[in-house]
């Protein structure tokens, strides 16, 4: 039974024959009253009454339990769509035109049939109401009473308040649910997705706003570079998939270790990339140490002896760097130099008056 509800759900067009089991349901309903107020008082064969109520109050759900078992569900829908368009103008022309209640019904199907295909639905199930109407005037003969009465509008004030409150339930559905895709496409398009942190493209565009705010506001960021040391050698040793969970642990542990405004992302391959707003390089070396002390205690269950260290280069933002480019590449000038002193260590990029490099005092001797 589990399998069968997965196949279902894995099948396209499901969601849409959901959302319009509502409107075609409480529509429906709402339109037995509609019809039957003009039908009541003239002598009607009592089959006609059967069909309608068959119709209106079990056809929805003889059309769901058919669409979300067919294997084309949205298909299936639009063959029930232009089902109701057929039997939508079997009723116009049954009820002889009268005014009110015809247009509920027109209106309705078209509502529906543009919802479901568009113009050219529109026009295909217009096409099938004239059918529907000729299959009433072969069964009953032509008539045309127009007349709307006090009767006739209290039977279509159900359909008028209803309906258009299903219309616009469903459409708030629709539009709540088209939010949240969008935002999970927003992720995804800049989220990388073996770390979850920001992919470089983005990870980049924010470091170009950051810069930019750091010259107008004048204040303090600093922007580190981070490498996982020897990665090439653990890939080599344990493998791809060793690798991956490397990576992916040493970006859980450096959204961990952040503050809620720096912005980290996977800058490519093994190298990693963070602006901390508001931190000068000091409160950013301080950060960034706990974040190596935690990388260096991590133990992995697939390859107990392989020990994980970071090297990273930090550059404190200035006011006479040219650009972001520059900002980026003194960082990375830093991280060079935290490599070539040894590795699993942090290494300051030159302040701008002294020119001199600064290592972390927790760095190993």
């Amino acid at each position: 039974m589990n399998e069968r509800r997965s196949r279902n759900s894995a099948k396209p067009g499901l969601s849409f024959v959901r959302r319009a089991f509502l409107p075609r349901a409480i529509g429906l309903a709402v339109g037995f009253f509609a019809v039957a107020g003009v039908l009541w008082g003239r002598a009607e064969p009592l089959w006609l009454w059967g069909l309608l109520a068959l119709y209106c109050y079990v056809w929805p759900l003889v059309a769901y339990r058919i669409a979300i078992r067919s294997a084309a569900p949205y298909a299936a829908e639009q063959r029930h769509v232009l089902l109701d368009s057929l039997m939508g103008g079997f009723w116009i022309a049954t009820i002889q035109f009268n005014v009110l209640p015809t247009v509920m019904l027109l209106s309705m199907l078209a509502m529906n049939n543009t919802a479901t295909g568009g113009a050219r639905f529109v026009g295909l199930g217009f096409l099938l109401q004239l059918v529907g109407m000729g299959l009433s005037v072969l069964l009953f003969g032509f008539g045309f009473s127009p007349q709307t009465t006090q009767q006739h509008v209290y039977a279509c004030i159900p359909m008028l308040v209803v309906h258009p409150l299903t219309i616009g339930l469903v459409l708030y559905r629709l539009a709540i649910q088209l939010g949240k895709h969008k935002k999970a496409l927003r992720e995804l398009s800049r989220t990388d997705s073996l770390t979850r942190l920001f992919n470089r493209g983005y990870w980049k565009d924010c470091l170009q706003i950051e810069f930019d705010h750091c010259r107008q506001a004048r204040q303090m960021a600093s922007l580190a570079l981070i490498d996982v040391d020897n990665f090439k050698a653990t890939n080599d040793q344990h493998g791809h998939v060793t690798g991956d969970s490397v990576l992916r642990t040493v970006g859980e542990r450096i959204r961990q270790s952040l503050r809620s405004e720096d912005l980290a992302g996977r800058y490519g391959g093994d190298e990693f990339c963070i602006v901390l707003p508001h931190a000068d390089p000091a409160l950013a070396q301080e950060i960034l140490e706990r974040l190596r002390g935690e990388v260096a205690g991590l133990r992995f269950a697939e390859a107990p002896d392989l020990r994980v260290s970071l090297s990273i280069g930090v550059a404190g933002f200035d006011p006479r760097l040219a650009d972001a480019t520059a900002w980026l590449r003194a960082a990375d000038h830093a991280l060079y130099e935290a490599k070539r002193l040894g590795r699993n260590r942090i290494v300051l990029a030159p302040a701008e008056d002294d020119g001199t490099v600064r290592m972390s005092d927790s760095a190993p001797a």
